[in-house]
């Protein structure tokens, strides 16, 4: 079986709009939460979100691009960029044959859907743009960074709401593992910070309207955001020979579904894919030192997700860090759980863990340390990123020091 190291790293979120001012706010404890400036936001009960402020398509893209390109899939290619450039890899001949892409998106194109909706119904237009479907598709994103790369080998999106980044970041592992391709860009992205998206996440009543505050006993729901997080994932033999910086190892992952509830999250199902990680790793649960959360702010998931950790981990949870940036950047759906990954690599390449911020009264159903609002210094070797979506869909990846 092939191991899997990750070469490059890039992403544009509410942190920042590269891995170098993301990972600088985290270390900082900075809200990248604040006041929605979106279309109609006064008819929204909720009004705040993490929004990727100051990106303009212009100068990034060209006009005819910036047509074919949802806010969603500008994200990915700009975060892709500087994944690719870190990793050093050029796409050609028989490498581009044996690379590919694979990227999560819980909504796609959800600013087109919300535009052209707008233009027919309330604007009343009887026609709308001839490539509105190719920017809303949710394969959009994967096959425009297949074209923009040359990438000929395996080439499509996953969907599985707040778990599809990890769910695809897996699969690409899967792919090297398997001998089937040699590296993969890989990853996710959402961009549902419109007006539509908004007020349909409004209806489920899980939403906060001033902070995010994870696993603190006066926590009121989560907070919405937006962003990609791109990696290069390349067979380590084939990194090694061409010398390649090596980021850290995709030591194992693993994925479950609860079968049971379309929104609210089991307690088994989360342990299953955490204890499924560690075997796939061939680890010990005592070699984890930080876990970077699925941690969405909302009372049932917090308490779920430590009652789990608690399960796998038995004495040494009492040991473990474990923080949640959503905290800071909100949660970007099927975006998450890439941005979220590089947390797990800054804890373990500058042994920095990133806070859970707003942290203000401790919870006895929380009673792990979850590094309150303050960056920590620490020597951490292995990593596990959990990732928990609506349906019951759990994809946790562990990394490891290399």
């Amino acid at each position: 079986m092939k191991r899997v190291v990750i070469t490059g790293a890039g992403t544009v979120n509410p942190l920042g709009h590269s891995v170098a001012e993301t990972c600088a706010a985290m270390r900082d404890g900075f809200c990248g939460i604040g006041p929605l400036e979106i279309r109609d936001v006064a008819r929204l009960q909720i009004r705040i979100g993490g929004q990727v402020k100051g990106f303009e398509a212009e100068g990034r893209f060209t006009r005819q691009q910036i047509t074919l390109y949802d806010r969603f899939t500008q994200f990915t290619l700009v975060a892709a960029r500087e994944a690719i450039a870190q990793s050093g890899l050029t796409f050609e001949g028989k490498l581009a044959a044996r690379a590919g892409v694979v990227l999560g998106t819980a909504g796609g194109g959800v600013s087109t859907w919300d535009d052209n909706y707008r233009a027919v119904y309330a604007e009343g237009k009887n026609r709308v743009h001839p490539f509105v479907v190719p920017r809303l598709m949710n394969n959009a994103a994967a096959a425009h960074v297949s074209m923009e790369w040359n990438l000929k080998g395996p080439s499509y999106s996953v969907s599985s709401a707040c778990a599809s980044s990890n769910h695809a970041m897996a699969q690409a592992a899967m792919m090297i593992r398997s001998g089937m391709v040699l590296a993969m860009v890989t990853g996710g992205s959402d961009s549902m910070l419109c007006f539509g998206g908004v007020k349909a996440w409004e209806g489920l009543r899980v939403m906060s309207r001033d902070a995010c505050r994870p696993f603190s006993a006066n926590r009121d729901g989560m907070v919405q955001g937006e962003g990609a997080g791109i990696f290069v994932f390349e067979e380590y033999e084939h990194a090694r020979a061409r010398g390649a910086e090596i980021l850290c190892e995709v030591a194992g992952f693993a994925m479950s579904s609860d079968a049971s509830d379309i929104v609210m999250p089991s307690r088994e199902g989360a342990a299953r894919a955490m204890a499924g990680a560690l075997a796939d790793a061939r680890l010990d649960s005592a070699d984890v030192g930080y876990i970077n959360a699925h941690g969405t702010g909302t009372a049932a998931n917090d308490k779920t997700e430590c009652a789990a950790v608690a399960d796998v981990f038995g004495a040494h949870a009492e040991r473990l860090m474990i923080s949640s940036t959503k905290s800071m950047h909100g949660h970007l759906i099927g975006g998450t759980g890439a941005v979220e990954l590089l947390a797990c690599i800054m804890a373990l390449r500058d042994g920095v863990i990133a806070p859970t911020i707003g942290y203000e009264q401790p919870d006895p159903d929380c009673a792990l340390d979850v590094v309150p609002n303050v960056a920590r210094d620490a020597n951490v070797t292995v990593a596990l990123s959990n990732a928990f979506a609506f349906g019951g869909m759990n994809a946790v990846i562990a990394l490891r020091k290399i």
